[in-house]
């Protein structure tokens, strides 16, 4: 038997900002690329739920007995999110081990490591690994236009060849105590050494580092098809690292810094699932991460890749519109407010969200064993025939819906974004499911339209985040 990967999931938010417009605000050239934005109801948890649901195109969720969450921007400084992720993800609590690990950039890849770890040990028999980021940088700063949002996600798992998407060889890393890049816990903008201290001493001398053990440790750089090198937004510093280390450029295969942006802790595994979405079968692809430290995994693709799904990350950088504003983005960030809309006229309950996390979180609704309705949320008494506790939940996560109807309100949302749909979902066994539209073209918003359901936060009552699940135009792979 072999370990390693068996499936993989991306995300990519529907908004993306051209670097240009960041630079031309503050009087500056207009820069190349972009980088990916999350709207303003996504955050790190909303990412990793969704690119751990592209993992279950191949995997079963009830086959999930781990979950480990890595970020540096986590919604909660203290609570467990990774507990949240696997509620939302609908995975069984009864059966899944979860971890939060956070704090560096290198996070993700330490994840893997503890996840193939726990595999190879046993107690794990297909272990998830989710990583997500929203980084800010300081306005005018390079790191602002260089950070991206971006999540992606893998599942580590023992198996036969024709089972796993590709085997991990080997792992190593190297730990640096070293302050380059830091955020201090009460800020939120990412901080960082001179330039040339950041470049030599970090990135240059312990990337550099890696290479060298891996190559000492038995591996040319011939043996590699594709270099996944994680970057800090400067593809110099990549190139001279390759060239030093007897690589050649066509071998390094992107981390999207020039359409998505520096993703932090999700960066390598990004870059791992759009190599593996890339790949032939048998190719050896390296990937290095750097982040206090360096870390390389060598993997060979297998012959399960034959079957794999439909790359996901090309897709959603095909199913991506531009933000419209610079001013917008630094509203969405919290870091020039606009005017905020109505507020909800509810309170706070800390008992009833417990309470109805399979409705709001699983996304369950019931259908009466006695007459076959299908309500949302959870009934305990059929609308429809009256029998009391009489029902079986159903999941409608995976749903491809259709639009039953909506409506659009001018003025609900804060002043920068006031448009608000509200929207009727019709799903496969004739649920109807009330929330709102996001990531939505309003001119191209029509009933009957083909509507998928996706994670978002909802608002901060009680001084925690909210989520629930809202609908949007279809992006992810229909499964």
């Amino acid at each position: 038997m072999t370990f390693g990967i068996k499936s993989t999931g991306a995300y990519l938010p529907y908004r993306y900002l051209p670097k240009a417009d960041i630079s031309k605000a503050w009087g500056g050239k207009g820069a190349r690329g972009e980088k990916s934005v999350a709207d303003v109801d996504e955050d790190s948890i909303t990412m990793a739920v969704e690119a751990a649901l592209g993992c279950f195109r191949t995997v079963s969720r009830s086959d999930i007995d781990a979950l480990y969450f890595a970020t540096t921007t986590a919604p909660y400084a203290e609570k467990q999110n990774s507990a949240l992720i696997s509620v939302a993800c609908d995975l069984l609590d009864e059966k899944v081990f979860t971890a939060d690990v956070t704090s560096g950039t290198r996070s993700g890849t330490n994840a893997l490591r503890i996840a193939l770890d726990a595999v190879k040990a046993g107690t794990s028999k297909n272990a998830l690994v989710t990583a997500a980021e929203t980084r800010n940088g300081f306005p005018k700063s390079a790191q602002e236009a260089s950070f991206g949002d971006a999540a992606a996600a893998v599942v580590l798992a023992e198996g036969s060849e024709d089972e796993l998407l590709a085997s991990v060889d080997y792992t190593a890393f190297i730990n640096e105590e070293i302050n380059d890049y830091w955020r201090p816990a009460d800020e939120k903008y990412t901080r960082h050494a001179e330039k040339r201290f950041c470049d030599e001493e970090g990135y240059l001398r312990e990337v550099g580092l890696i290479l060298k053990k891996v190559l000492k440790d038995g591996y040319t750089a011939a043996d590699f098809a594709k270099v996944v090198l994680v970057s800090q937004g400067n593809p110099k510093l990549v190139k001279k690292l390759l060239l030093k280390n007897g690589f050649e450029e066509t071998q390094l295969s992107t981390t999207l810094t020039d359409t998505v942006g520096d993703s932090g802790s999700a960066q390598a595994l990004l870059g791992l699932v759009n190599a593996l979405e890339n790949a032939e079968i048998g190719q050896k692809i390296l990937v290095v991460d750097y982040g206090s430290g360096a870390s390389a995994i060598v993997l060979t693709v297998l012959p399960g890749y034959a079957k794999r799904p439909a790359p996901q990350i090309a897709h959603y950088l095909e199913t991506r519109a531009p933000l419209d504003s610079y001013a917008r983005f630094l509203s969405w960030r919290g870091i020039a407010k606009a005017e905020p809309g109505a507020p909800y006229k509810l309170e706070p309950s800390w008992a009833q969200t417990w309470r109805e996390q399979r409705i709001n979180l699983r996304l369950h609704g019931s259908v009466c064993k006695k007459c076959g309705a299908a309500l949302f949320p959870i009934n305990r008494v059929c609308d429809c025939c009256g029998s009391k506790d009489e029902y079986e939940e159903f999941s409608a996560q995976e749903e491809v819906g259709k639009l039953y109807t909506f409506s659009i309100d001018e003025f609900a949302g804060q002043s920068d974004d006031p448009v608000i749909i509200q929207a009727v979902a019709e799903v496969s066994n004739g649920a109807h499911i009330y929330t709102l539209m996001t990531d939505f073209v309003r001119e191209e918003v029509k009933v009957d339209m083909d509507v998928e359901f996706t994670f978002r936060h909802f608002h901060d009552l009680g001084n925690f985040p909210n989520y629930f699940w809202k609908v949007r135009p279809v992006r992810r792979e229909v499964r």
